[in-house]
């Protein structure tokens, strides 16, 4: 019964030299791929409105928020960023608990950074200790706690951002244990929200608690002591079966960022398997939408519980049909940010094939796998098993491929110059003296120029 001490102790005394190199390269890793998303998702729609709701209520401008010229304070601004990095559902997600960690983290952090100066070697150690904690904290409710309709990105998410933000403020460990009481609190994310803008809400929401969290420990604002484990805990009330021991063992010697995934698809990574195996079958036979008369898929029964939405009206939702998916990896090869628009999710061939698809929850499949097979409209047949999908464990993106999907992505809102530097800065960020310069490197060029000045 004493897991929160156990953690903030852990929290407050690891020191930078202790983590692993392998972790250290894991946690650029992890940062790239989050900047990128960050930018790729910083003009869209969910954005533009919660900016325009909430930016009149901000404090002082005194954060930066990616990929924008808009300055707000730095809890509006750890939403904002949020809710950009996550709004494609193209940020990273741990397999072991399917919690997209970076985003509730690595956006405290950087609205941190934008206005307060805090070397790279702090800035990465205090996101590996970040990730740790909402690794751990959803590791001890999950699945019980994911099965129940919590988004554990969320609840979970809000542990990670309070103890990074803990650790660059310098909480001593009875106020990191009032920072974790406090994101206790707090926790929140309902996976009803899936599908729509609601759902890039919660890591963003993490972030920006996780911070006041912070903020408000460091100033004496008390919370309970045993948070996470206690019989009225996080633990016990948010899920109905739990294990906490798993928020303390193995603490600095066992890292969640060892089991980190990337995807290559924006959308629920569960999808993936299947959407692999229909594009190798699009590209081996050269495939087009009119050809294609019936598909059938083989997943895992999580896809059909997470990803079964079939009629559909919206790109955000298509991001949760694993038929959709299946539709544009046969018609177009590909699955990428164009693919999960309204028009494509419109199109009324991808909407006839994604309709008359029949996709069957089988046991025997891992969640990496998946059984295609296909009707052409002359009768042949095609089928296509995936051992193994892009993006998993056993066959991960490799550092040129996360670099493509940045620059993708951030084009969106940077000149490509500035994306060349904010990749450049990103793989050597822990020797950054201060990572306002790569902060500076990831907005406009008008508001960098006006931030430098």
């Amino acid at each position: 019964m004493d897991e929160t001490r156990q953690l903030a102790e852990y929290l407050v005394t690891s020191r930078a030299e202790d983590v692993p190199s392998d972790v250290r390269r894991e946690a650029r890793r992890s940062i790239l791929n989050y900047l990128g998303c960050a930018l790729g998702g910083s003009r869209e729609p969910a954005v533009d409105a919660a900016i325009q709701a909430l930016g009149p209520y901000s404090g002082p401008a005194t954060a930066a928020v990616l990929g924008r010229r808009e300055r707000l304070d730095p809890l509006h601004a750890s939403l904002m960023n949020g809710i950009s990095s996550h709004v494609h559902d193209y940020d990273d997600t741990t397999p072991g608990n399917y919690i997209h960690p970076s985003s509730p983290v690595a956006s405290a952090l950087f609205a941190y950074a934008s206005q307060s100066e805090v070397t790279g070697r702090d800035f990465v150690h205090a996101f590996v200790l970040g990730f740790e904690a909402e690794c751990r904290v959803g590791n001890a409710v999950f699945p019980a706690h994911y099965d129940a309709g919590w988004h554990i990105t969320g609840t979970a998410g809000v542990f990670g951002a309070a103890a990074a933000i803990g650790r660059l403020r310098g909480l001593p460990a009875p106020r990191m244990v009032w920072a974790l009481g406090l994101a206790a609190t707090q926790a929140a994310g309902l996976r009803e929200m899936f599908g729509s803008m609601a759902k890039s809400f919660h890591p963003g929401r993490a972030a920006q608690n996780g911070y006041a969290a912070a903020l408000l420990a460091e100033s004496g604002f008390t919370a309970g002591e045993h948070a996470i484990e206690a019989p009225r805990g996080f633990a016990a009330v948010q899920a109905a079966r739990y294990d906490v021991s798993r928020v303390t063992r193995g603490l600095g010697v066992d890292y969640d960022l060892r089991v980190n995934a990337y995807k290559p698809f924006p959308c629920g990574i569960v999808n993936h398997p299947a959407i692999d195996g229909c594009i190798q079958l699009h590209d081996a036979h050269g495939l087009t939408g009119d050809r294609i008369r019936q598909v059938r898929l083989g997943v895992a029964p999580l896809v059909k519980d997470l990803c079964n939405k079939q009629r559909i009206t919206r790109g955000l939702e298509g991001k949760f049909s694993v038929y959709h998916g299946a539709a544009v990896g046969l018609a177009r090869g590909r699955a990428g940010l164009d693919e999960y628009t309204d028009a494509a999710v419109a199109d009324p061939e991808i909407r006839r094939i994604r309709e008359g698809a029949v996709a069957d929850a089988d046991a025997a499949l891992t969640e990496d796998q998946a059984r295609i097979t296909v009707e052409l409209t002359d009768g042949t047949v095609l089928e296509k098993f995936v051992e193994q999908s892009l993006g998993n464990l056993r066959k991960p993106m490799s550092d040129g491929q996360l670099e493509e999907k940045f620059r993708r992505q951030a084009v969106r809102a940077l000149p490509e110059a500035q994306v060349e530097d904010a990749i450049a800065l990103c793989w050597r960020i822990d020797t950054l003296a201060d990572v306002g310069e790569l902060v500076r490197a990831s907005v406009p060029e008008a508001e960098r120029a006006e931030t430098v000045g």
